[in-house]
């Protein structure tokens, strides 16, 4: 038996092990649940079909722990959000939707990219919103996650948003998190800024209108300047050690005169922006603006943020990231990421549906192929796996 096996075996009787006093504590914490809710002016009607029979979710601890955003290499998931097949989905999704995307940027000031871009990255436009129920996820959360006084909040505004007839239950289901819609709202987001339709309702669940115009709001009271762009890459001089980080924003000049310049050779302009050396000066570099902070504030994660914005820039025509990230061994689109899968059940490994994301088998089955091979042992979904693989 692998490593890798072993591990998920061992780890497999430890859970089925806390699983019976984990239900009973479960049980106790619903009640509380159950009881702020009522607090918070829910009815018992909500509050029974939320809680009765309410099982928790376990699977949602495991994510919570394992977050894409801070455990992937920057250019494995840069790469995999922002490729060929995604872009082409993605005007594809512009055209049809052109008249909502204009209005939301009309309307709010919002580029439309932008827009298009976090409803790619999001929901690979409006196709993948998740499908955990909220309320089972919040609560397993509010119970047992890392942060309960969080997730115990946003258990109370989904109870709030079915309680308001805003959105029905069965809608509400998404991420491990309880982010749920086409651009994957958080509840307490959702009921400060969600916006409505020509209808009247706040649905950004089925109307793609809606998503955009309430990403739109959301990035208009987060502070987005419009006509700014989020920032682009540049060219750092030889041997460069000054100063660098989001935060630390100077005056355009300030970066010119450090010898820094616009990879396609342009002015830097004006404003002021900080330098962000994702994969550090060895890397790509960018100068981002007071509107990348925003794009940050939707998801507090500066890989999220990156490839949102370089994904925005591709749909407007742009040809992304022109610097190599510095590794030798690449990550994979999820073109690549199939093609793995499907060569990993060729090999005899259960890899379910190859579907390019990358899961709990998926890396198992490659780390289990990597041992075999005599390569380092990562799980990681890699060119050089991928080659390897091939022959």
């Amino acid at each position: 038996m692998s490593r890798i096996a072993l591990s998920l075996c061992v780890a497999t009787a430890f859970a089925l092990a806390l699983a019976s006093p984990a239900r009973a504590d479960f049980s106790s914490c619903v009640a509380s649940l159950r009881a702020d809710g009522a607090r918070a002016g829910v009815s018992s009607q909500t509050l029974d079909a939320a809680f009765n029979g309410l099982q928790p979710d376990m699977k949602v601890l495991e994510f919570e722990k394992q977050q894409p955003e801070f455990k992937t290499p920057i250019w494995d998931y840069v790469d995999g959000l922002v490729d060929e097949e995604r872009v082409a989905d993605g005007k594809t999704a512009m055209a049809q939707n052109a008249h909502e995307l204009a209005r939301a940027e009309q309307t709010y000031g919002v580029s439309r990219y932008m827009l298009a871009a976090i409803w790619g990255v999001e929901s690979n436009f409006g196709t993948e919103m998740g499908n955990r129920p909220l309320v089972q996820s919040l609560s397993t959360l509010a119970c047992f996650g890392a942060r309960p006084a969080y997730f115990r909040s946003e258990l109370m505004a989904t109870l709030k948003i079915i309680d308001r007839g805003d959105i029905p239950a069965e809608k509400l289901a998404g991420s491990w998190a309880g982010a749920f819609g086409q651009t994957q709202f958080m509840p307490s987001s959702y009921l400060r800024l969600a916006v409505a339709g020509s209808d009247g309702r706040r649905d950004i669940v089925d109307s793609a209108d809606d998503a955009l115009a309430s990403t739109a709001n959301y990035f208009v009271k987060s502070g987005w300047r419009s006509g700014v762009p989020w920032g682009f890459e540049v060219k750092l001089p030889e041997n460069y050690s000054g100063p660098s980080g989001r935060k630390a924003k100077q005056p355009m000049s300030a970066w010119a005169a450090r010898g820094i310049t616009r990879v396609d050779g342009r002015s830097l302009g004006e404003g002021e922006a900080g330098l962000l050396l994702p994969a550090g000066s060895a890397g790509p570099a960018f100068l981002v603006t007071h509107n990348f902070d925003v794009v940050y504030s939707y998801n507090a994660a500066e890989s999220y943020s990156l490839a949102a914005c370089v994904l925005a820039d591709r749909l407007a025509g742009g040809s992304g990231i022109v610097t190599p990230w510095p590794t030798d061994d690449p990550g994979l689109s999820r073109a690549g990421r199939r093609e793995l899968q499907t060569l990993l059940a060729r090999h005899g490994y259960d890899v379910g549906e190859p579907d390019g994301a990358i899961g709990a088998k998926t890396k198992a089955a490659i780390a289990d192929f990597e041992q075999k091979q005599g390569m380092p042992v990562n799980g990681r979904a890699s060119q050089k796996v991928l080659e390897a693989l091939r022959r």
